[in-house]
């Protein structure tokens, strides 16, 4: 009994000296040099990846880096317009005319009024007008081209008064395509209908998009804001113009959580810019009594195109980033240190739990021994 009792802690050491089973490399292993296995004496550590340590003294420099995972789109700022439509090209308009003469030129007998059949704006801007002809009313608010008529019909019908409607064609409508509840065109009652109202008319964003993005076409170039942003800054709630297409996407980018690690797994971004304490808080921390605070490694591959000697990016493709979460300056630089798509968060482990298996093994070992 006596022998077992003391052979027993041997036995535990001897175990945790040869490497008991974990669920993540120490920090040393895991930075280990690519010819740390076959080094000559003297002969320098050969790395393929670069280490940064996350602090306050290298944050602007890592904050400066470009980042790929995120396409920059300039966007339009809201800007105050006139309430009233702008006719178009294939707008339909329909015309009423009003003549108090007895004899009228356009009504029948005993009639004050004529409607005359809808017509549709051509591509030259024009519409056909008894007695007057073709007439451009392109470019003008339904009150100022009903003006303009009844101006040229006043020569030929001293009493005529105008009355005209505008059905939106397809140059005053903008399209939903893609994002929200309801896609399709939508007619722009006034040229001071703001994108909010649109995507309201649409039913609002489908609720089942993460960090759902907006692309606005226009013209042949696209604009692009965060949704939250735009619900946030009013002034970001820009004019729709008739021909818009928008476009809602969904958030596609996610992280990995390996090693001492509170869960293993692959976690979608819930937020435009998510940042390293974040992503620890979304993973439920780092193992109680298997990981290493000190040791929290962000492991990045950035494009070939992207590396750089000068310091305004990466200097390998490979870059490590080390978090030590036991200090104030370590936890306030994870805070503004942002994670990137793909990234790997991965918990080294702990000495400390390596010893504390070896003294599990020993109680177990010790129990057996006592029965």
């Amino acid at each position: 009994m006596k022998l077992f009792r003391i052979v027993a802690p041997l036995l535990c050491v001897a175990v945790a000296g040869c490497g008991l089973p974990r669920g993540a490399g120490f920090q040393s292993e895991v930075l280990a040099a690519s010819n740390a296995g076959n080094r000559e004496e003297g002969e320098p550590a050969v790395y393929d990846f670069e280490v940064y340590e996350v602090t306050r003294e290298t944050l602007p420099l890592l904050q400066s880096w470009p980042r790929s995972d995120v396409q920059s789109y300039p966007w339009i700022a809201a800007q105050e317009q006139p309430a009233s439509l702008i006719i178009a090209a294939g707008d339909r308009v329909q015309l009423t005319i009003w003549d108090a003469e007895e004899n009228s030129l356009l009504a029948g007998t005993g009639q004050r009024q004529t409607a005359l059949q809808e017509t549709q704006v051509s591509t030259t801007g024009r519409i056909f007008v008894p007695y007057i002809g073709e007439l451009r009313i392109a470019g003008m608010s339904p009150d100022t081209a009903r003006a303009r008529i009844e101006e040229e019909l006043v020569r030929t019908i001293p009493s005529v008064q105008v009355q005209l409607n505008v059905e939106p064609g397809r140059l005053n409508t903008a399209n939903l395509v893609a994002g929200v509840n309801g896609t399709g065109l939508y007619e722009l009652p006034d040229r001071n209908f703001k994108l909010l109202d649109l995507l309201s008319m649409g039913g609002g964003v489908d609720g089942s998009l993460l960090n759902p993005h907006l692309r606005l076409i226009r013209d042949g170039r696209t604009y692009g804001v965060p949704y939250d942003r735009l619900l946030k800054e009013p002034g970001l709630n820009a004019t729709v113009r008739g021909g818009d297409r928008i476009i809602v996407l969904g958030d596609e980018r996610q992280f990995i959580s390996l090693g001492a690690t509170g869960v293993e797994a692959v976690h979608d971004f819930t937020k435009q810019d998510l940042s390293a304490l974040e992503a620890m808080a979304i993973i439920g921390g780092v193992s109680d009594g298997r990981a290493n605070p000190e040791g929290i490694l962000i492991m990045r591959e950035y494009d070939l195109s992207e590396i750089r000697t000068d310091q305004s990016g990466p200097p390998r493709d490979r870059v490590v980033f080390v978090i030590d979460l036991t200090s104030a300056d370590g936890l306030f630089s994870a805070g503004n240190f942002m994670l990137q798509d793909n990234d790997l968060v991965y918990g080294t482990e702990s000495a400390l739990g390596a010893a504390l298996t070896a003294v599990n093994v020993y109680s177990t070992v010790s129990s057996f021994v006592s029965e």
